[in-house]
């Protein structure tokens, strides 16, 4: 089964998530940015759902860099899944790499689609 690792500091969106996502994907979660950056160097998922604002030493963008600096995962995708909903936040997310944008309060649905259509 294809990995997708989930990083949020919330419970509550990591289980949502992982409810529609579970029967598709293994998932692997993480509650902040290095061990999100743990996970995605030890599992080597096919993508990633990245939350921008986590605690801790690393948030979602610093998460998002070290990411696509790294060439062995440089090719994952990365889909930020926020509250943060300016255009530009999108804009920064996106030159750094992101290669979705989500913002909070998403439709899971919509998550759903976006990586069944990139990863199958």
């Amino acid at each position: 089964m294809t990995t997708i690792v989930i990083a949020d500091d919330h419970s509550d969106i990591r289980r949502l998530l992982v409810l529609r996502l579970g029967k598709e994907f293994t998932i692997i979660e993480a509650d902040d940015g290095i061990s999100a950056l743990e996970a995605i160097r030890l599992h080597r998922p096919k993508a990633v759902l990245l939350d921008v604002m986590m605690p801790g030493e690393m948030d979602g963008l610093q998460v998002l860099d070290a990411v696509k600096a790294d060439p062995d995962t440089r090719d994952t995708l990365v889909a930020m899944v926020t509250a943060r909903g300016q255009v530009a936040d999108s804009d920064d997310a996106r030159q750094r790499g992101a290669d979705a944008y989500f913002i909070k309060p998403f439709s899971p649905r919509q998550v759903v689609g976006w990586l069944l259509s990139h990863l199958k």
